[in-house]
């Protein structure tokens, strides 16, 4: 069926089953195709990680017979969890997502602390012995490339420093910016860290033999922070999740479905507005919607739907399984994408795009017209973009959405989406190992 497996990769990321979430899915579908193209994974992950979820599903797609290092993790969740009031075991929120009606100021200071004294992140202290570790592990176990994915950016430190002691080829793979990330302003860095961030981050860039990125944006962003080449790698979704189910075995209601996390930059106010108009002009419409949201939503964007009358249409659900999360996406009638209304918009793209391009169900975008994530959906036939305040536009995506709905039309071309299929990635992702050595 394909290359027999004959160069290893040491995969160095913070995120592996069972820890759920959107940053596992990028390494673990790699790692699940790599064999077919002669690269056989090693997982080098911590033995105790703060998740943002548990997700036992995922363990299916782990390559079977696949040798997974795991290393105990020392992180200051514990006490961070004890100086704001937190509950023991309770899960620490990533992107500034707030569940509370006002943050206190213990939180804020906690924020100041995180953003100057551990950097890059709240793994700094795995990096020496993991470095440690590796360094003994790989005299014996040799490898022909390493691999680091981030954020969080200390998994690129760990390589940095492997690369730099055993001359090994190391590839950076960036899910997402590291200073040009939406929430980079809200670490209330001092200019000595701000410095620190940036020097740490242009070391890497300078230092790894290949970098890849997800988005055209980003590359554009990296150049200017240092002009070398950087590799377009997406996200994309499994086909193995996915089978478009037929019209019949749908959402009876008009649903609007948002899966995954939504925080304040993401909270789309003017959409809220536009489907209470809707609802207010139109009595079917209104007999037909549900508003779906499965994950973690901030509580400002739940007073914004409270604000525009549509509570008694929502329907919340704050974690599911990947597995369970896929059925919601495939039963819905219509996708909701909220690109984070933040400087860097236009190169957004998140990881649920490609799974909601392989379930063959309508997507709304709310974002940039001309982004990365518009121009998508654009050209896979998927869905249709309006920007955070082109209202006439939202209106005119749901009313043609909900005219296919009432005919049983309802459905998006699938035409043009394989290309964005995990496996066809991890071909690309091969190629550029391959060239590395």
């Amino acid at each position: 069926m394909g290359t027999t497996a004959v160069r290893k990769v040491l995969i160095i990321t913070y995120y592996w089953p069972p820890s759920g979430g959107a940053g596992v899915q990028r390494w673990l579908k790699f790692s699940k195709y790599l064999r077919e193209y002669g690269w056989e994974p090693v997982i080098y992950t911590p033995e105790n990680p703060e998740a943002p979820a548990v997700d036992d599903s995922l363990e299916k797609d782990i390559p079977e017979g696949i040798t997974i290092l795991k290393r105990p993790i020392t992180e200051p969740y514990t006490a961070y969890r004890r100086f704001v009031g937190m509950k023991p075991g309770e899960k620490v929120n990533a992107g500034f997502l707030q569940e509370k009606e006002k943050p206190g100021l213990t939180e804020g200071f906690a924020v100041w602390l995180r953003g100057n004294f551990f950097i890059p992140d709240a793994r700094r202290f795995w990096i020496r012995p993991s470095v440690k570790y590796l360094a003994d592990y790989l005299k014996n176990n040799p490898v022909d490339v390493i691999v680091s994915t981030g954020p969080p950016h200390s998994m690129h430190l760990i390589a940095l420093n492997i690369h730099t002691k055993l001359n090994i080829p190391w590839l950076a793979d960036f899910r997402d910016p590291w200073t040009g990330i939406d929430f980079y302003h809200q670490l209330k860095l001092t200019w000595f860290a701000d410095r620190l961030h940036h020097k740490l981050e242009k070391k890497v860039l300078a230092s790894a033999t290949a970098v890849t990125v997800i988005s055209r944006d980003m590359i554009h962003e990296f150049r200017n922070l240092l002009n070398r080449e950087y590799k377009l790698v997406t996200n994309g979704f499994d086909e193995q999740d996915l089978s478009p189910l037929p019209l019949e075995q749908l959402d009876e209601k008009f649903t609007v479905s948002h899966i995954g996390s939504i925080n304040a930059t993401r909270n789309p106010i003017q959409l809220w507005r536009v489907i209470s108009q809707l609802v207010q002009e139109n009595k079917e419409f209104a007999a037909a919607l549900q508003i779906k949201l499965v994950g973690k939503v901030d509580i400002g964007v739940l007073k914004s739907i409270d604000d525009s009358n549509l509570s008694g249409y929502l329907s919340s659900i704050a974690y599911m399984p990947h597995q369970d999360v896929m059925q919601e996406i495939q039963k819905s009638q219509v996708l909701l994408l909220l690109i984070n209304n933040t400087p860097n918009a236009k190169g957004i793209l998140t990881g649920k795009i490609f799974e909601y391009l392989g379930s063959g169900r309508p997507v709304i975008s709310i974002g940039p017209e001309d982004g990365d994530a518009a121009v998508i959906l654009s050209d896979a036939g998927a869905g249709q973009t309006a920007d955070y305040k082109n209202e006439a536009g939202m209106k005119e995506i749901l009313n043609g959405y909900f005219a296919l709905y009432r005919e049983k039309l309802l459905k998006s071309n699938m035409d043009n989406r394989l290309k964005y299929s995990r496996k066809v990635l991890a071909s690309e992702i091969a190629k550029i190992l391959d060239e590395m050595l």
